[in-house]
Parts: C-alpha cells; structure tokens; sequence
C-alpha cells in the first residue's frame, strides 16, 4: 500500500479531530504510566502475607477473596492499593479495554470514527470509561464502607455456589463484612462512567441512554465475571489435567 493512501486512511477526512483524538490518547498514556510508577512507589514497602491476600486481581475476573481467607474489611490505604492494581498496575483492564474495543470495532459504535483512528478513538474511550468507572466505584464504596472485592462462596454445591455469584453481582456486604447491602457505589458509577465517556463522543449523543447501556453492560459482565472467578480453581485444574494427559500421550 503507497504511504500517502496509509496514512490518508489513517487520519481519515477529519485531521483536526484526529490529532485531538492522538493527543487525548497520549495524555492517558502518560498519565497511566506516572501512575504506574507512583504504584510501584508505593508497594515496594514490605507487607505481611495477610494484608498482601487481601488484595488478590486476577486479570480475567478482577479482585476477589479465596475460599480459605478470612474476609477482613479493607483499610482506606489497602482500599487505594487495590484502586491501583484494578485500574493500572494489573494487565485486567487492559485486557477489558481491548475486548470491548474490538467489538465496538466490529459493530462500527459510533459509526463517525473511522480507520486506524477510529480504532485508537475507540480504545482511549473505553479505557477512560473504565479507568473513570473503577474510580468512581472506589470512592463510593470506600465513603459507604461497602466491599469492592468478590468473595468466593464458603458453601459446597455448584448451584449454591452459582446462586451466590450471581447475587453477589447486585449485593455486597458492609463494613461488619457480614450485613448485606445493595451494590449502590458499583453501578451508580457504570452508569456515571457511561455519561462520562458520552461526552466525548460524536454528535448526536443521548448521556443518559450512555449511561443506561453501562449499567446495563455491568449487569451481564459481573455475573460472567463472578461466575469464573467463583469456578476459577475448578477450570484451571480441568484444563491443567488436561494439558498433563496431552504430554502423556
């Protein structure tokens, strides 16, 4: 393909709007790295082996507590240090990021972001959707006492321990860790993040039907998300018996 007709694809028929679009996408990019770094900052203190299983990310269905952990509310600087592995230090968002990406991608939402830029458009505004998301989650779980993390059952069972992840998607406990409370900081800020990322895209734009999808969005993701991260031990070692039975034969 000739230079000129790549990079005429790329930019598309609106090069002001193109540049805008690299530039904000830079900005996020070094904002993620500076953030990155100051993580790194700060967990390099030393932590003991029970505050450190506390704050478990799995980079396919988020923070969660294993079956053989006490759950322990979280303290406001352990609150933070999860806040940072969800949202920058841990591949999970990235992962998110690029999956949604792609399908916006295939479905052509919204239609007014073209070629190469439009896919790089498309996966700045996902990943500050999350990134504004996670934040937004954080902070009114944290002023609510709520906890962010999912705990796998302590029941036996597979249809208890699907109802408890499907629940656990739309209820979480309080402080006391005990009492249960509706997953109110979780999906105000999906649908906040939703509007949020409405604002930048192309007219004509509905906010609140932004919003709307995000929740919406959150109410399917969270319970597949829950519900691997509930089987999580289960399927790896479905699939690790599997793998040794293949290098036997």
């Amino acid at each position: 393909m000739p230079r000129s007709l790549f990079i005429s694809r790329l930019i598309g028929t609106n090069p002001g709007r193109t540049i805008r679009a690299l530039k904000c996408f830079e900005v996020l990019l070094i904002f993620t790295f500076f953030v990155m770094c100051c993580s790194a900052q700060i967990t390099a203190t030393p932590r003991n082996a029970e505050a450190t299983s506390q704050l478990n990310v799995n980079w396919l269905y988020g923070a969660y507590v294993p079956k053989d952990v006490p759950l322990k509310s979280l303290t406001n600087p352990q609150r933070f240090q999860l806040y940072l592995r969800q949202s920058f230090t841990t591949p999970g968002i990235y992962a998110k990021s690029a999956l949604f990406t792609i399908g916006d991608q295939i479905s052509d939402s919204p239609p007014e972001w073209h070629g190469g830029t439009g896919f790089l458009q498309r996966l700045g505004s996902r990943h500050g959707q999350f990134v504004v998301q996670n934040s937004m989650s954080a902070l009114g779980n944290g002023l609510l006492g709520y906890e962010p993390r999912y705990d796998r059952c302590r029941c036996s069972g597979w249809w208890q321990r699907t109802g408890h992840a499907l629940l656990r998607n739309f209820i979480t406990y309080n402080k006391s860790e005990k009492t249960m409370r509706p997953q109110v900081a979780m999906y105000a800020a999906a649908f906040g993040a939703g509007v949020v990322a409405g604002t930048w895209k192309p007219e004509p734009r509905d906010l609140v039907r932004e919003g709307y999808h995000s929740a919406i969005t959150q109410v399917g993701f969270g319970m597949a998300a829950n519900l691997v991260g509930e089987f999580a031990p289960e399927i790896k070692s479905l699939l690790g018996g599997k793998k040794h039975k293949s290098a036997r034969e």
